[in-house]
């Protein structure tokens, strides 16, 4: 079973489903054994097709860390907070964390583009 810790304590992801944000990013760092990474991907690999047919979702990428790491990062881009929700809370995505490996553990997180001049380009 996939364990959940915030990467935010003050506002974990609970928190922020609550909102309403529009489009959002989702952040997701997962560590997880070594002896485990098979098991790790194969499940985040259904998650992630099982995402993409929902609505909202528009794309995702995952990540690992380099020179042998056992982190991995996923970001997610979603139309709205409430398209997110709807997927993380939905019955079916939350008795798939039971296909991680027990050694996974995840931090999710949503985090809104910030327009900085010449920089970056915000919502």
């Amino acid at each position: 079973m996939l364990q959940l810790k915030p990467l935010d304590k003050a506002v974990p992801i609970f928190q922020q489903i609550g909102s309403e944000v529009s489009p959002v990013v989702l952040l997701n760092i997962f560590e997880v054994a070594e002896a485990d990474i098979p098991a790790l991907l194969k499940a985040w690999e259904a998650d992630a097709n099982w995402m993409k047919l929902q609505a909202g979702y528009i794309s995702t990428q995952l990540h690992q860390g380099i020179a042998g790491s056992t982190v991995f990062m996923n970001y997610a881009l979603w139309e709205s907070v409430a398209h997110f929700r709807a997927a993380f809370t939905h019955p079916e995505f939350k008795s798939a964390l039971a296909n991680y490996p027990s050694t996974a553990v995840a931090s999710p997180h949503l985090f809104t583009r910030l327009t900085v001049p010449n920089l970056c380009v915000g919502p």
